[in-house]
């Protein structure tokens, strides 16, 4: 399955290690630290060039992880994840 993050862009949801406000979590050293890194070495996407980010994915793509900045809060992602979970067929 995918998950829509906004604009043109969706992800693989297997591929998706974790859903992070960027308000709450960048108030830690730790998490700015990885996103500093993440930029650095070319690991980042903006959804969303034109909005302000309010939450991040991380996933695990190609080997390493990339970490894509949202306009849609974690809350929405979720919710989105969970809309998936519950309608998907089971066989």
């Amino acid at each position: 399955m995918f998950l829509h993050l906004g604009s043109d862009t969706t992800v693989r949801t297997e591929t998706i290690l974790g859903i992070f406000d960027l308000d709450t979590t960048t108030v830690q050293k730790h998490s700015r630290d990885y996103l500093s890194i993440a930029e650095k070495s070319g690991r980042v996407v903006n959804v969303s060039p034109f909005e302000l980010p309010k939450s991040f994915v991380v996933c695990e793509e190609d080997g390493g992880c990339i970490v894509y900045l949202s306009q849609l809060t974690s809350g929405t992602l979720l919710g989105r994840l969970e809309n998936l979970s519950e309608h998907s067929w089971r066989f």
